[in-house]
C-alpha cells in the first residue's frame, strides 16, 4: 500500500478493529455515508456490501469513493483515503463476509436471509492523508 504512510499500517490489521467510513455518490451528487468492516489484500482495500444496497448500487454507477479509517484508540489519528473501486465481484463474498464478522464480532455470519448476495469491492487508493 504504498500510498498508505507505514506509521498507520496499524489501522489496516485485523486485530485493530478499525472501521471504515465509506463515502459514496449518490445520483444526484450528494454524498452517502456508512460505517463499514473491512480488511485489505496488501494493495487493495476490501469491503463487502449486499447487492442491490444503495452504497453498492452508487459504487457501480459511480466507482470513485473516499473514505476514513479511524484509529479505535485515539480518534484524532486516523487516514483519509481518496480512490475508485477497481473490481467488484459476488465470487468469495459470502467467505468474505464471514471472516469480517469473525474479526469484529468474534462471531460467526449470521447473515440476513437466503436471497442475500455478498459482494466484494475492491478499492484501489489512490490518494491518503494522514493524521
Amino acid at each position: 500500500m504504498k500510498t498508505i504512510p507505514e506509521k498507520y499500517y496499524d489501522l489496516l490489521k485485523d486485530e485493530t478493529r478499525a472501521f471504515l467510513f465509506l463515502a459514496t455518490t449518490m445520483k444526484d451528487g450528494s454524498p452517502q455515508v456508512t460505517p463499514i468492516w473491512f480488511n485489505h489484500d496488501g494493495e487493495h482495500i476490501l469491503i463487502n456490501s449486499a447487492r442491490g444496497r444503495v452504497k453498492d448500487r452508487n459504487m457501480r454507477a459511480r466507482p470513485q469513493v473516499a473514505f476514513v479509517i479511524q484509529d479505535p484508540s485515539d480518534p484524532y489519528r486516523y487516514l483519509q483515503i481518496r480512490g475508485r473501486v477497481v473490481e467488484i465481484t459476488e465470487e468469495g463474498g459470502l467467505e468474505h463476509i464471514k471472516a469480517l464478522a469473525q474479526k469484529y464480532t468474534n462471531k460467526p455470519w449470521r447473515g440476513n436471509g437466503p436471497d442475500e448476495v455478498r459482494v466484494i469491492y475492491k478499492i484501489l487508493p489512490e490518494r491518503t492523508d494522514a493524521h
